[in-house]
């Protein structure tokens, strides 16, 4: 099953001399339950890729389709509650909200939405997350791989088709960027998440199902 088509994606900065193309001619497919990994330097386009897909930037031209929903003939109050509601993000500077605990931030989105949580899926994925001992406590009382799994969590409540991880490992050591990687494969795995992550590290690319490039605005894939 189909969850993500982009096809002949551009994404143009600037005009004349000044002009930039971020994204050339991007085009390329996800289905349900692939983790997927984009590497890339610094100001190679993999960032403007996630920002478009996710409906945070405008592309110039192209196409993106999430769960056959054309993403870009929405009107813009229809597109943020589809956003919302269907795609997940997990940040490199996690994005807690700080005056909230573990268990209030993991069910923000759904109170966003007007929406009662399932204390049975609470239970469980602070038990998949390992958080059930810091379920009460703020994020400035936890670790960095703790606040991680916590934006983890919360991009997974919502069951959402598509979950976009942005260096979700930038701030973070060794030893839990390993953890934070098995925790989105396991998500994959387990619930079957389709998950895009950028990442300048190549050597966070070994579990995941298929490995693009992005290098000066133009993707390849290099398998998987």
């Amino acid at each position: 099953m189909e969850i993500l088509n982009v096809q002949k994606l551009c994404k143009t900065y600037g005009q004349g001399e000044a002009q930039v193309d971020a994204l050339k001619q991007v085009t390329f497919t996800l289905e349900k339950g692939q983790f997927a990994a984009v590497v890339g330097e610094s100001g190679s386009g993999k960032s403007t890729l996630l920002h478009c897909i996710g409906a945070l930037d405008t592309p110039t031209s192209g196409n993106i389709r999430i769960d056959g929903q054309d993403l870009f003939a929405m009107k813009e109050e229809q597109r943020t509650i589809f956003r919302r509601r269907n795609i997940g993000f997990v940040f490199q500077s996690f994005q807690l909200v700080p005056e909230l605990d573990v268990e209030q931030n993991l069910i923000f989105p759904l109170l966003l939405d007007y929406k009662r949580p399932d204390p049975a899926r609470v239970e469980e994925l602070l038990d998949v997350l390992g958080l059930t001992e810091r379920r009460h406590h703020l994020p400035g009382q936890l670790s960095g791989g703790q606040q991680q799994r916590a934006a983890i969590g919360r991009a997974l409540i919502t069951r959402p088709k598509l979950i976009l991880a942005d260096e979700p490992t930038g701030n973070l050591d060794s030893k839990n960027s390993r953890e934070v990687i098995g925790l989105l494969t396991q998500a994959s795995r387990r619930y079957r998440q389709t998950i895009l992550m950028i990442t300048h590290n190549p050597a966070l690319t070994t579990a995941v199902d298929r490995v693009f490039q992005v290098r000066d605005g133009v993707l390849q894939e290099l398998g998987g």
